[in-house]
This record gives C-alpha cells, sequence and structure tokens, in this order.
C-alpha cells in the first residue's frame, strides 16, 4: 500500500474487517486514512464466518462479488441452540453466508489497497492526546516511535481496546463466569452436533470441506483473567469429558478460547475519537452477530465521518452515528444474553426451552427471528436507509 504520511484526515487503529471496510468507505468518498495494525501480517484464521443478509446487501452495492461468491448458503439458523429454517426475506442474499473470516479481511484489504489506503503493519497505539483541531497518536514502529496527526481517530482494534482504554471511553460490562474451547481440526469422524446440551456440558461439531469445527463447555470450567489459545490437548480433554469422543487424532488448524464475557461502550464517540465494532461492543460468538453489527457500524460511520472531514456535513450529523447504532448492538446483547441462557443454563432452563420450542414452530415467529437474524428488522435498516440524516441538516 501507499507510503504513511506523518498527516492524514482519519487515523485507524486495527486493520480487521470492520477497520479495512471503514478505511474503504472513506477512501470512496475522498478521505485520506491510515490504518495502523499491531500484527506484522494478515491472519489466516477462520474466527467469525457468518455473514447475515444485510451485511451481504451491503458488500455486494460495494462491489464484492467475489467475496460472496466464496461463501456458502446457510438456510437454517437457531435461537439459543433452538434450531429453525429461515423463513423467506425479502433480499437478493436471503439466509446466512459462511466463509472464513480471514478471507473477508483478504477481499477487504486488497479492495483497500487498490483505493490508496495507507496500512502501517507492526505498528502499536501506544499514547492518545487530543487537541482543539486534532488528535496525536503515538506509535511504537519498527524504525522507532512515531507520531500522526489525525482530524479523526477511529478505534477499530477489537474487544480489548486500546483506543477505547487510552481515550477512557465509560463501559458497562458483564464479567465472565464461563470458558469455551472451539477449534477447526483435520482429520475428524465426529457426527455433526447442532448445540447438544449434555449431562457435562455443552457441545457442537460441524463438518465442511473435511475440516470440523468442535466447540465444548464443560461444567465447571471458569475463565482465566484473560482467555488465551488453549493446547489442542486441553480441547480433546474437554471434549472428551463432555461427549465421550476422543478427537486426539485429527491435526488442529485453529484453537481459541473465549469466554462469556460482555460489554457495550456507553457512547461511541468522544469529541475527536470514535469507536466501532467490537471496540465499542462485544460479546461471545453467539448468533453470529458481531461481525456483521461491526461491518454495519463501518457503512453508517464512514458516510457520517467522510462528510463531517469534508465540511458538508449539517450539524450533529457525526453525533448521529452514536444515537443509531448504539440502541442497535444493545439490542443484539440482549438477544445474546437470552441464548446463553438457553444454551448454558441448567435445568432450570428446562421449561422456558420447551416453551420455545412451540413458538418457533410458528410461522409468525420463525418470521420475526428471521428478520432479527437477517438484520433485515426495521432497527437495522437504518443503515441502509441513511438514518436521521434529514434531521441532522442535511
Amino acid at each position: 500500500m501507499s507510503r504513511a504520511r506523518a498527516d492524514a484526515p482519519v487515523v485507524i487503529v486495527g486493520a480487521g474487517p470492520v477497520g479495512l471496510l471503514l478505511a474503504c468507505e472513506l477512501r470512496r468518498a475522498g478521505v485520506e486514512v491510515v490504518v495502523v495494525e499491531r500484527l506484522a501480517s494478515a491472519m489466516t484464521e477462520s474466527r467469525a464466518s457468518q455473514l447475515t443478509s444485510l451485511t451481504a446487501e451491503l458488500l455486494h452495492e460495494r462491489g464484492f462479488g467475489a467475496l460472496l461468491a466464496e461463501a456458502a448458503h446457510e438456510p437454517r439458523t437457531h435461537f439459543g441452540g433452538l434450531g429453525f429454517v429461515l423463513s423467506e426475506v425479502h433480499s437478493a442474499y436471503a439466509g446466512h453466508w459462511k466463509l472464513p473470516q480471514f478471507r473477508t479481511e483478504a477481499h477487504l484489504g486488497e479492495r483497500a489497497a487498490e483505493l490508496g489506503v495507507t496500512l502501517l503493519r507492526a505498528h502499536e497505539l501506544t499514547d492518545v492526546r487530543e487537541e482543539s483541531d486534532s488528535v496525536l497518536c503515538t506509535v511504537r514502529a519498527p524504525g522507532g516511535p512515531r507520531t500522526l496527526r489525525a482530524a479523526y481517530l477511529v478505534g477499530c482494534d477489537g474487544a480489548d481496546s486500546t483506543v477505547r482504554a487510552l481515550a477512557g471511553f465509560p463501559v458497562t460490562v458483564t464479567a465472565a463466569t464461563k470458558r469455551l474451547l472451539r477449534a477447526d481440526v483435520r482429520g475428524l469422524r465426529v457426527r455433526d452436533r447442532r448445540f447438544e446440551r449434555l449431562e457435562r456440558g455443552f457441545a457442537v461439531a460441524s463438518t465442511r470441506d473435511g475440516v470440523t469445527r468442535v466447540m465444548v463447555h464443560a461444567h465447571g470450567a471458569v475463565p482465566g483473567v484473560r482467555p488465551e489459545p488453549p493446547a489442542f490437548e486441553d480441547v480433546v480433554r474437554d471434549w472428551a469429558q463432555v461427549t465421550g469422543e476422543d478427537i486426539s487424532a485429527g491435526t488442529p488448524l485453529w484453537l481459541d478460547a473465549f469466554d462469556d464475557a460482555k460489554g457495550h461502550a456507553d457512547t461511541y464517540r468522544r469529541g475527536r475519537i470514535l469507536l466501532a465494532g467490537d471496540a465499542a461492543h462485544w460479546h461471545p460468538p453467539v448468533g453470529g452477530q458481531a461481525l456483521n453489527v461491526g461491518l454495519q457500524d463501518a457503512v453508517d460511520l464512514g458516510r457520517k465521518l467522510a462528510r463531517t472531514v469534508r465540511g458538508d456535513a449539517g450539524p450533529g450529523l457525526l453525533d448521529t452515528y452514536h444515537d443509531e447504532r448504539h440502541p442497535v448492538a444493545a439490542r443484539v446483547l440482549d438477544h445474546v444474553a437470552a441464548q446463553e441462557q438457553l444454551m448454558f443454563g441448567g435445568e432450570e432452563a428446562g421449561p422456558l426451552r420447551a416453551v420455545l420450542s412451540e413458538l418457533t414452530a410458528l410461522d409468525q415467529v420463525r418470521a420475526h427471528l428471521t428478520a432479527v437474524a437477517s438484520n433485515l428488522d426495521h432497527q437495522f435498516l437504518q443503515v441502509r436507509m441513511g438514518g436521521r440524516e434529514d434531521s441532522a441538516g442535511l
């Protein structure tokens, strides 16, 4: 990508899918942008693998047909482990679309390069100082410390956001109580398990193209101070404890540990510093919404930030980013918390699961849950309709 300059209208921290899509949106609008990324090279892990109908539509509108052509169609979903076939929706991308996150990131990275985005890898943000008309970003770089001056700084750097911490964003957090392990493993011969609640825990297994994604929670397994990638032996042990199956003969391709901690920034903007994606809202990967809500954040923020930088935004436009996106993530967090109770709750969750199983058999209930899971209900559609731009003086 192009050589970095000392100054840019916008500096983005984090070269994951959210940061890269935001950078693309800004460049399409004619705004110069620098992306600062701690990792020296692009990640190769599958991580989040589901794109919703709305996300697919947004990517299609931006010319990411090749990305979508790689995705596998999934016509089913679940709520708290209670599976059902998605209802029909008015979308060319009805259903869910499965693609490893590293492939989504690769397509976005290629587009960012084509648009002339400056990407600084192996650069780590260490300090932030906001001034009246700019933000000074101190970065640890291979050649020594350097300073970037920006009109606006955006943190797209994940749940452990450095930007959020350095800028002092207030957050509301629910502490972790459970630990889960997951892995992509080649060479396994185990049956698919779709959100099975078992006597000793919870297990999921799904095989596609010779690779099996397993996820397991063993009752009594508590998170550490900070989840770290487990050893494959840890996954093998917990899987055997919960299912009685031995998966030690498989070859691990990716290992991950996560917990059920959830958090939400109380505001997405503090002066010239903003948050998007997991930096603004984070939760365990239940329901496949985190990546999608983050990408939709990027679309909404990109339009509003570009107009603000160019000086043709109406009064208060940038504030509508928080006003419109914060309730969306809050709703997702509520849905995630409800699904966690259904999936990981004890015997007391049994009657609730039984009632919800009856409800998901009703067409109207499935249609509602499909709209929410597809991000096509009215609250999510604000990102397509331009939100409250008219009321912001445009």
